[in-house]
């Protein structure tokens, strides 16, 4: 998670970096069910692991994505986040149906994925947007936001 330029403040950024932290600990989940072989434990592991990743995908296009891609500035790198959302759901339903060697290509995938998120995108729309539009962006944001983390005592 990226910390340097505090968009992380921003409730709807904080969020998605929120999810972000919980779809990588949703993968290594997923690690450990296919490296121990067991078709069940994958299974559960991918439906877990989709339950986090097609929700936060649907919010981020939804809001934050579609309020950026009106800027021609962000479109294409908009529409490339959105086409590396389809091709990360489709290695997800490969693995969970058995192709357990792509599983070190979707992990990287994934990573660079949210590398390209928190380290370009988010900070691009911290420094992008005035104000209206984070409005715009949390009214179009479908689900709860996510309660910031707690720090350990």
């Amino acid at each position: 998670m990226c910390s340097y330029c505090g968009c992380e403040s921003i409730d709807v950024i904080g969020r998605f970096m929120q999810e972000h932290v919980d779809i990588i600990n949703a993968a290594g989940d997923l690690r450990r069910a296919t490296d121990a072989g067991d078709p069940q434990s994958v299974h559960t592991a991918a439906t877990a692991l989709r339950g986090l990743l097609d929700p936060h995908t649907v919010a981020e296009e939804s809001g934050l994505f579609t309020v950026l891609a009106e800027d021609d500035e962000f479109t294409d790198h908009v529409h490339d986040l959105c086409r590396e959302h389809v091709a990360l759901g489709q290695l997800l339903d490969r693995i969970e149906t058995g192709s357990h060697t792509i599983l070190p290509a979707f992990e990287k995938m994934l990573r660079l994925h949210i590398d390209r998120e928190e380290n370009g995108l988010f900070p691009a729309a911290a420094i992008a947007f005035a104000g209206p539009e984070w409005g715009r962006v949390t009214e179009l944001t479908p689900g709860p936001p996510v309660a910031p983390p707690v720090a350990a005592p």
